[in-house]
């Protein structure tokens, strides 16, 4: 039976993009990126996949600082990296209990500018760079009469 001792903490997010469902553990570690049992090199052939994947850990500097193991399944490639990395990015703002603040009011003249928590500018950067936002662009159904969700048979007016 494993020591309570050994236990690690592990932090949890789920990530979804177009169909394909992401469940993201991130645990402190060496960098290791795990998908579906495979590195992340390995699993994902394209680097624009792999940026997906990669980019909250860059904007928030833990690529060597974080080990991360994701489950994903369903759509295409590059559907599971955006669905890894908005997953990864959850992770993340729960890992440091990051709020992201409304803006800050207009100061008075006279008054010190505040200086902005660290933790706080780190939850900041991962939502300006799209990270924590869901594309909610989905594949468009096929309507009935028509070939496709938008063509259409040849219309003949004779």
């Amino acid at each position: 039976m494993a020591s309570p001792a050994s236990k690690t903490k592990f932090y949890r997010g789920t990530g979804r993009r177009k169909t394909s469902v992401a469940r993201v553990r991130l645990t402190e570690g060496t960098g290791k990126i795990i998908i579906n049992g495979k590195d992340f090199v390995a699993y994902f052939n394209e680097d624009k996949d792999r940026y997906f994947v990669e980019g909250p850990l860059l904007v928030t500097d833990l690529r060597e600082r974080v080990d991360v193991i994701a489950d994903v399944k369903g759509g295409g490639a590059t559907g599971q990296a955006g669905a890894v990395g908005q997953g990864l990015a959850r992770a993340i703002k729960i890992m440091f209990g990051l709020t992201t603040p409304a803006a800050p009011a207009q100061a008075a003249e006279g008054a010190e500018p505040t200086v902005e928590d660290p933790a706080n500018s780190m939850a900041r950067g991962l939502r300006d760079s799209g990270f924590l936002t869901r594309d909610g662009r989905m594949k468009e159904r096929k309507k009935y009469g028509r070939k496709g969700a938008r063509k259409s048979f040849q219309f003949s007016k004779r």
